[in-house]
């Protein structure tokens, strides 16, 4: 990781976790020819769920907020995993599922924590297309998932 990265990382208070393995079937990340497709993240701290429920129910939107930041941390883990934050030339795109009992649409403010945080560390290299949507139910009853597509230089 690159001096900057790692510094901007530091003055946030950012440590990148360590992820565990997979539990199923899949990678961590796939590359494919400059792009990469970071597999989906959700709030975990050493493999379990930090944060559970469904936004609008159980979960407020501060608490959504800090676990698509959380989800966004682990992603950026991974990603270091996979090529190194500081081979990224870009984020391409970030799809953000955020589990929403009936009637919450706040789905893109949640969102935007982890937008906001690729932002933060990777400044204009961070800014990226996006989706926000609410859904039924994620994986491990988490709040929010998320996943990215970079471009490596």
């Amino acid at each position: 990781m690159n001096d900057t990265i790692a510094k901007r990382l530091e003055e946030l208070g950012i440590d990148l976790p360590t992820l565990p393995e997979p539990k199923f079937s899949y990678v961590p990340g796939k590359v494919a020819g400059d792009l990469v497709f970071v597999s989906g993240q959700t709030p975990t701290v050493d493999g379990e769920t930090v944060v559970v429920g469904r936004c609008g129910e159980d979960v407020d939107i501060e608490r959504a907020q800090q676990a698509a930041r959380l989800t966004c941390i682990n992603l950026l883990a991974e990603l270091d995993y996979v090529v190194g934050l500081e081979n990224v030339e870009q984020i391409v795109k970030m799809n953000g599922y955020v589990a929403a009992a009936d009637g919450f649409v706040d789905a893109p403010k949640v969102v935007n924590a982890a937008s906001d945080l690729l932002l933060e560390v990777l400044g204009e290299r961070g800014r990226h297309a996006r989706l926000a949507i609410g859904v039924s139910w994620l994986p491990g009853n988490s709040p929010v998932e998320l996943e990215l597509i970079a471009q490596r230089s």
